[in-house]
């Protein structure tokens, strides 16, 4: 609908009411309404996906077309975020938000700072889903009121090209409102707590849930050892739970991301149920690390398994655990990827150690083999160090051919003396070029990096502290912040307008007119900021 359409539609409305709504204002209700395009969290999930379904279809025609996100930790920065991405690019296209698990457990979890191991309150993730979106949607209300308010400022000057000019923006306005791919972690307990949970993050508004084959009660973060995964079925029925809770909500076209941690995972919980050779239970335990076996000599308690005519024993760890082959991670994340695209999933994760597009490529096009526009959503972790990695990527090359590499120590390259070098400039280079080149290369359809917003809060905090507190005093927020803001046109400068001062105020003559108390005066100080 058009602004003039919502205001004919108020109009018919209010005149239908034997005019006892005269004090309501047609034009005012059009505007509130435009101001609040979504009514709920699926109103939100169901267009979303939408979007998300269109941008893999663009990656699958042009693998430049691949997508990207930020993890963000509230609703703020989520906010800011987008309303900068809107300031820089004009346009939030192919820009998603990213909400990670580990973000909950260390900064928003009642217990206080935790280890991403599960053991935050699940509640507090459909929590920050909402409030992601609801900082969305007051970006869209604050943008349009200024819009409107443009609108106004035209009337009254009697200029109808500058009305015209602010109406075509208003009617081809872009929300702010994006796709979040959310974290489920492990699922939080069995299929049925994954059911309950993936209900509440979609009624939230998440068009995509991610989920991790490790065990929920064992979960570690993707970067850190000890990670213990599931049998296959046990990982399908959390998938098939998910996409029934979307399917009850009528979102259709969710989206389920399924990540392997396989490549990490050493250990499992448990032996998979194989009914014949070669079925899927069979596949996972010929991984496993066994000894083969004379019954006379098997121990009490002891775990059989037997394998083409073999009696074998798998090594069990005093934890109870068991242990898998070593080298046999690539071939297990490979299985896990080609089993989730057969069972529901729509995008992979394959967590890594490092950031090796070949490595990356390597395994996805064995998954490609199998299912040909298998996609990956990739996490360009912090957890991993950048800079030293590509340098002795870079340095690892140079040595291949043969060139001099007797003036850099590799295990030292992360010395700043590297920084302006041959090897430092070729190793920038490709990290700036990294996501495209594994976009084209190793199927990445989708870019994010899990917790970018946790360090630089820490960053700037750290800097502005520094200043603040020493002997620059004032200066140190005046020319580190506000300064920067002022000239930078970072919106928040007009903190009390980025709260919703004006849009209350707006509200607040809506309501009551000339005797409105209205906040935004001449003496508002944030008059200052122009």
């Amino acid at each position: 609908m058009s602004y003039q359409d919502f205001k004919s539609s108020a109009e018919s409305l209010i005149n239908s009411q034997n005019g006892t709504w005269t004090g309501i204002d047609a034009e005012s209700v059009a505007r509130m309404q435009l101001q609040n395009r979504f009514q709920t969290g699926l109103d939100i999930a169901k267009y979303t996906a939408a979007i998300m379904r269109e941008d893999m279809d663009a990656y699958d025609a042009d693998s430049s077309q691949y997508t990207q996100s930020l993890g963000c930790w509230h609703g703020f920065i989520a906010q800011q975020k987008m309303i900068s991405i809107k300031k820089h690019f004009g346009s939030t296209k192919r820009r998603y938000l990213y909400l990670s698990g580990w973000m909950v457990a260390a900064l928003r979890s009642e217990f206080g700072p935790l280890p991403d191991q599960s053991m935050h309150e699940k509640t507090s993730v459909p929590a920050l889903i909402e409030e992601l979106y609801t900082f969305l949607r007051q970006a869209d209300a604050r943008e349009l009121n200024l819009l409107f308010r443009d609108i106004d400022a035209a009337r009254d000057a009697g200029d109808a090209a500058a009305e015209k000019a602010a109406m075509a923006k208003v009617e081809n306005f872009q929300t702010h409102v994006v796709p979040i791919i959310a974290d489920i972690d492990a699922g939080f307990g069995n299929a049925e707590a994954t059911y309950l949970l993936a209900k509440k993050m979609i009624e939230a508004g998440a068009c995509a849930l991610q989920i991790e084959n490790q065990v929920s009660d064992e979960k570690q973060c993707g970067h850190q050892d000890g990670k213990v995964t599931v049998p296959h079925e046990d990982f399908l029925a959390k998938i098939r739970a998910c996409r029934y809770a979307f399917l009850e909500l009528g979102v259709t076209d969710g989206i389920i991301v399924t990540r392997t941690d396989s490549l990490g995972a050493g250990l499992t919980k448990q032996i998979a149920v194989s009914n014949e050779p070669g079925d899927l239970g069979d596949q996972y335990n010929s991984f496993l690390d066994c000894e083969e076996i004379d019954p006379a000599t098997a121990k009490n308690g002891d775990v059989i398994i037997n394998r083409d005519g073999k009696l074998l024993r798998p090594k069990r760890l005093p934890s109870n655990l068991f242990q898998f082959k070593p080298g046999t991670g690539e071939d297990r994340c490979v299985l896990d990827s080609i089993t989730s695209l057969q069972n529901g999933a729509d995008l992979l994760w394959i967590e890594t150690e490092k950031p090796h597009v070949e490595q990356i490529a390597g395994m996805m096009d064995r998954v490609r083999a199998v299912v040909p526009n298998a996609k990956l959503v990739y996490n360009n972790s912090p957890s991993f160090n950048w800079t030293l990695n590509f340098r002795q990527q870079v340095y690892d090359a140079m040595a291949a051919e043969g060139l001099d590499v007797s003036e850099y120590d590799r295990a030292g390259l992360m010395d700043a003396k590297y920084d302006d070098t041959e090897l430092g400039e070729a190793a920038d280079k490709r990290i700036r070029t990294f996501q495209a080149d594994g976009s084209k290369r190793a199927g990445i359809f989708h870019h994010l990096i899990t917790l970018p917003t946790y360090h630089t809060a820490a960053l700037s905090t750290d800097n502005l502290a520094k200043e603040y507190f020493g002997e620059a005093g004032m200066l140190g927020y005046v020319l580190g912040v506000q300064r920067k803001e002022i000239r930078e046109g970072i919106a928040c400068v007009r903190h009390q307008n980025m709260s919703g001062s004006d849009i209350g105020d707006d509200h607040k003559e809506y309501f009551a007119g000339e005797a409105a108390l209205k906040a935004g005066g001449a003496h508002n100080t944030m008059n200052q900021f122009g």
